[in-house]
């Protein structure tokens, strides 16, 4: 009798997770898609060398990308916004058991945060965000920032590299690095840097 209410029980949390998820996803517009071990790898490699300050990963889901950046780069202050609970709650967890001091985890929509103090800012989001962050970045961004999106561009930006990860859909790892003339481009969107 007793695993019989055990079994209802873990099929009612698993629901649950799985109904949030979904809810969460619809909300956002994407699901939480964690970063594949070789966009991770070749992302990883691509990171513009000696970043100090704060990185930003927008959107940082289950925490599989903000704990290898915060051992990318140790001596700078890792920022992972995500608003979906349940991978939140998860990369809470690998937060106390990694101990990663220099992660810090918000949940918190990165369009309600000023970006300007950021020194690199990496994302895998979808068009439609990429999109509304490139009037943002072009906003608060200071020259010198760099921007590494995994799979989708900034529309209308000329990266300054591309990397094609070794995988079945040859994913792209876009590198956007700031300049001076970026600012203009609110009143020109059709400008690219």
């Amino acid at each position: 009798m007793n695993i019989y209410f055990v079994s209802i029980f873990f099929l009612l949390i698993c629901l649950s997770v799985v109904t949030f998820i979904v809810y969460w996803s619809w909300l956002n517009g994407i699901s939480p898609m964690p970063t594949s071990s070789k966009a991770k790898k070749t992302l990883l490699k691509a990171l513009p060398p000696g970043v100090r300050g704060n990185v930003y990963e927008l959107g940082s889901g289950w925490g599989t990308l903000v704990f290898p950046l915060a051992t990318h780069y140790p001596y700078s202050r890792i920022i992972g916004h995500e608003t979906s609970p349940i991978p939140y709650l998860v990369s809470k967890m690998w937060l106390v058991i990694s101990r990663a001091p220099n992660v810090t985890l918000k949940r918190q929509s990165f369009h309600c945060v000023r970006l300007d103090d950021a020194s690199l800012i990496v994302c895998y989001l979808y068009p439609k965000a990429m999109s509304q962050l490139r009037l943002k970045f072009e906003d608060e961004l200071k020259p010198g920032t760099w921007i590494v999106s995994n799979t989708f561009a900034i529309p209308g930006w000329a990266p300054e590299t591309i990397v094609e990860v070794e995988d079945l859909y040859r994913t792209k790892i876009y590198l956007y690095q700031i300049k001076a003339e970026t600012k203009t481009t609110k009143t020109n969107p059709d400008k690219t840097t």
